[in-house]
């Protein structure tokens, strides 16, 4: 393939439109398709191409990318015959998706039954990082497919292979945990220093740098203390994952409490506070109604 390249880009939300700006930086040609079409409206003013269905967003197309909500979307497009029919041997399909390993997998090896080679490649970052181009970019699948999107990956961020089929989709549900977690702890800080009289942004500029410091430490901890919860990272899409998570652990024979914890207090947020499309760094609400505090 050309260094420059025929990309389809399948999910046009808060993610997948900086994405395909990078892409189309960078001198790839670019259609798009999403559900909603207002939601690709931006990028076909910037000079995107707009499709009607996503089987004339795959038609002549040389690298798919899909950006969905969860592995059953992209296995329901996948599916759909005349997806199937518009597919071709030699095309790639990258999906950036969120999703259990299993449907990695199974999507991988279906593709392939077409001619068609696939990576699980999620991604982290939040929107800030896929407007900046500096999304970390896990990838599974195999080194061959992955030297040939590696161009691709790089006009959106960092790209790592790391294992075969469904590693990719591994990856994002441990860095899932690391995030939820941290913004649990992120959160008990936060609350700690502001009850107690300190000053929340000095004490992150005081531990910046140190073993304490994170992304997450110095923009969530921002957001909580600002009351800023417009999303980024949406707190439903923080559940899905965990509950991947867990469920790849309970496969596994493993038991992982810190994750269990955090999870239930998601479910909370999302159930009994509406928290679902707010950012992932609302769990501090959670945590001042947990102490009787008004959100």
């Amino acid at each position: 393939m050309a260094d420059a390249r025929k990309i389809t880009l399948i999910g046009t939300g808060l993610m997948g439109v900086p994405m395909a700006r990078n892409l189309m930086a960078a001198g790839h040609q670019m259609t798009v398709w999403n559900r909603t079409r207002a939601r690709a409206d931006r990028l076909v003013a910037d000079g995107a191409i707009w499709a009607t269905t996503p089987a004339d967003a795959i038609a002549g197309t040389e690298v798919i990318i899909t950006m969905l909500s969860d592995g059953f979307a992209t296995a329901d497009l996948i599916a759909d015959p005349s997806v199937r029919d518009a597919l071709q041997a030699g095309m790639i399909w990258l999906d950036m998706s969120s999703a259990k390993p299993e449907h990695a997998r199974a999507q991988c090896a279906d593709l392939a039954t077409l001619g068609v080679a696939h990576l699980d490649a999620p991604v982290s970052g939040g929107t800030k990082g896929a407007e900046g181009a500096s999304l970390a970019i896990m990838a599974g699948g195999s080194a061959e497919t992955f030297e040939l999107a590696k161009p691709v990956f790089e006009a959106m961020g960092r790209p790592v292979h790391v294992g075969p089929s469904g590693a990719g989709q591994l990856s994002k549900l441990a860095n899932q945990t690391i995030v939820a977690v941290t913004i649990g702890a992120v959160a008990e800080a936060m609350l700690l220093v502001e009850q107690g009289g300190a000053d929340p942004a000095a004490v992150r500029a005081a531990l910046k740098g140190g073993f304490a410091d994170s992304v997450i430490l110095q923009q969530h901890g921002e957001r909580m203390t600002t009351g800023n919860f417009d999303p980024g990272g949406l707190s439903k899409f923080q559940l899905k994952d965990l509950e991947n998570t867990l469920a790849e652990a309970n496969a596994l024979g493993l038991s992982l409490p810190s994750t269990q914890a955090v999870r239930d207090r998601f479910e909370h947020f999302i159930e009994e506070m509406d928290g679902a499309d707010r950012d992932h760094s609302g769990l501090y609400l959670e945590l001042k109604k947990r102490n009787g505090m008004t959100t």
